[in-house]
């Protein structure tokens, strides 16, 4: 039965042609679309998570700091829930670190002693908006000179308007996004609607003589409904697929451009995950799409 019904939708499809190359067009623009706002929310979420956790807190020591205290503090660190990846560098690991990044130029790290590098406690914090107070309580300590930050976000009182400001361009993209995603879904609903009345008008002859026979209401809706679900699924694949490619094509250049920042999976299987998420999301959402556009354009015809 079912067969028979796809069977009919095919026919009609087949009949006019451009109807259902329109309503195919619109539904691919539409997932297109929504398939790009879906990795753009994506990455702004693993961008933010990286800033958040990103920038090491260093606070460096004083130079009459002794080890008890020190240890102290680096287990008072270690145990608080704020906080993660507790590390002490001591004055030879600093020179060791800053030989590193002069490697290019030997001739700064000879002219250089551990003596003249302090020594530090660094660590990360979980959640950036405890950073403030962290800090605070970090400075208290007798044995903290001054505290310091690394990955250029800037200073202690700009690094919380850092990521404010990625905060509300996430907020921004989701709810722009969002909303121009369901204004394009809204538009695809509208055009699946028209063309379904059309073909629902061209057909009522026909539809007259199945109801005169004794066709039940399923029988005579299901081909309509069928139709109605190829061009979801066949527009959702193409926007999904073009997106997909996109991505794809991109994701060397954007991961060269970003560096350590993962705005994408750099693993393939990482990658086909998250699409193949936002495929079987976008599919179950066409399928409502078309079902609920079919009926209602159904019983719109069958109501005049």
């Amino acid at each position: 039965m079912a067969n028979m019904h796809l069977k009919t939708a095919a026919d009609h499809m087949r009949r006019a042609p451009f109807q259902a190359m329109a309503a195919i067009f619109v539904l691919t623009i539409t997932f297109f679309v929504v398939s790009i706002l879906a990795v753009l929310t994506y990455s702004s979420s693993r961008v933010i998570n990286y800033f958040e956790t990103r920038p090491q807190v260093i606070a460096f020591l004083k130079e009459e700091s002794g080890p008890e205290e020190i240890t102290l503090l680096q287990k008072k660190l270690e145990q608080d829930e704020r906080v993660d990846d507790v590390s002490y560098v001591s004055k030879e690991d600093a020179l060791e670190i800053y030989k590193k990044a002069t490697s290019d130029n030997p001739l700064l790290s000879e002219l250089v002693s551990p003596s003249i590098f302090p020594a530090s406690i660094e660590f990360s914090l979980i959640d950036l908006s405890n950073a403030q107070e962290v800090i605070n309580e970090v400075k208290a300590q007798p044995v903290v000179d001054q505290v310091g930050f690394t990955a250029s976000l800037g200073d202690e009182d700009s690094l919380n308007d850092v990521l404010e400001r990625l905060r509300s361009l996430t907020w921004y993209l989701r709810v722009g996004g969002g909303a121009f995603a369901l204004l394009l879904v809204g538009t695809s609903f509208l055009v699946l609607v028209v063309i379904i009345g059309m073909r629902m008008t061209t057909r009522r002859s026909e539809i007259e003589i199945l109801d005169l026979i004794g066709a039940t209401p399923g029988f005579i809706r299901s081909p309509i409904i069928w139709e109605a679900v190829i061009y979801a699924v066949t527009g959702v694949f193409l926007g999904w697929l073009l997106a997909f490619l996109l991505v794809l094509y991109s994701t060397p250049s954007l991961i060269g451009y970003f560096g350590d920042v993962p705005i994408l999976p750099r693993d393939a299987l990482e990658l086909f995950i998250l699409f193949g998420t936002i495929l079987g999301a976008e599919i179950v959402a066409g399928l409502i799409l078309a079902i609920s556009g079919s009926i209602l354009a159904v019983s719109r015809v069958k109501s005049r």
